[in-house]
């Protein structure tokens, strides 16, 4: 016999003939948070996407300071913005806020 058996034949599928995904298949999915199930407004809720949000975090301005100051503190090297920032920090607490 030369020919090959049917018993030994790849029963391989085309990845394209899987079904679509399509909105209906995810509308049917049931949302968990490890193994417990949940409803879709708490699951969606728990999806967080991105950095974690900080408790107090920085606020972006733009604010002009003399050449000489930006110069030492970038002389400083890396990090020359939280020096700064610190450096501020400390005068508040030694000076008051008011």
């Amino acid at each position: 016999m030369n020919g090959k058996s049917d018993a030994s034949r790849n029963s391989w599928t085309d990845p394209d003939d899987a079904p679509e995904l399509d909105k209906a298949f995810f509308e049917k999915a049931q949302w968990h948070i490890g193994e417990r199930p949940v409803s879709r407004e708490e699951g969606r809720q728990a999806v967080r996407r991105g950095r974690p949000r900080k408790a107090n975090p920085k606020i972006q301005v733009s604010i002009r300071y003399s050449a000489e100051v930006i110069e030492h503190f970038r002389a400083t090297g890396r990090g020359w913005q939280t020096r700064m920032d610190e450096a501020l920090k400390q005068w508040i607490a030694e000076h008051g806020k008011d």
